[in-house]
């Protein structure tokens, strides 16, 4: 368990290519406030990231220089995804894909002679379990892929194994499917999806409950 002040910083994504509306963007900011009530005591903060190689870079830096968060966990969609896919591990490469601007990296890595994989350190088993106790779908993928999501696992992980402060830091990946629409913005939830909205949300209430070594406190 965490100890003394503890900020939790948690993350999503604007659009990009072939996702238009992308849901996490509005999932941190209503599991942020759920979180509140359920870990009375911590300190949560929302972004979301451009999804932008260049700027989301720079973005994140700024947010973990700023906020310095004891607790970091990312959100990003993938079309992979068959629920909660808790990333076990970053890589240190880039997919020569467009961003959200339609620029492509200008690297195949993210950082020159940096480790090849750098692993999370969130208890990735612990909160697939607990997922799995609550009856939700999970797994533990070793591939975050070759994007902006892995991008950010990766570059975070990097920046705290270079600090001398404790970090825990993770990255979830939802189905795509999970498309809110404009006419229903809480609750729109494709109907191949195997999370409903409400999933969503109590399955992000256990992650945050793993990682910080705590129960969630239902009212």
């Amino acid at each position: 368990m965490l100890n003394g002040r503890t900020t939790v910083l948690l993350t999503g994504f604007g659009p990009f290519p072939s996702v238009p509306a992308n849901a996490t963007s509005l999932l941190v900011p209503r599991l942020a406030e759920a979180a509140r009530a359920a870990f009375p005591g911590i300190v949560f903060e929302t972004r979301t990231l451009p999804t932008e190689w260049a700027a989301g870079i720079e973005h994140l830096y700024g947010l973990y220089e700023g906020l310095t968060p004891t607790v970091a966990l990312h959100f990003g969609v993938s079309s992979r995804a068959r629920g909660f896919e808790i990333e076990a591990r970053g890589r240190n490469r880039l997919g020569f894909l467009p961003d959200a601007a339609g620029v492509f990296p200008a690297s195949p890595v993210l950082r020159a002679e940096g480790h090849e994989y750098l692993a999370s350190t969130v208890p990735v088993s612990a909160i697939v379990a607990r997922l799995r106790r609550r009856g939700l779908p999970a797994f533990i993928s070793r591939d975050a892929g070759a994007y902006l999501c892995n991008a950010t696992l990766y570059t975070a992980l990097d920046m705290a194994r270079r600090s001398a402060r404790e970090h825990r830091i993770g990255f979830v990946h939802l189905p795509s499917s999970l498309l809110v629409e404009e006419r229903r913005p809480a609750f729109g939830v494709h109907p191949r999806c195997p999370l409903t909205w409400r999933d969503a949300i109590d399955g992000g209430l256990e992650i945050i409950g793993a990682t910080l070594g705590r129960p969630v406190v239902r009212r």
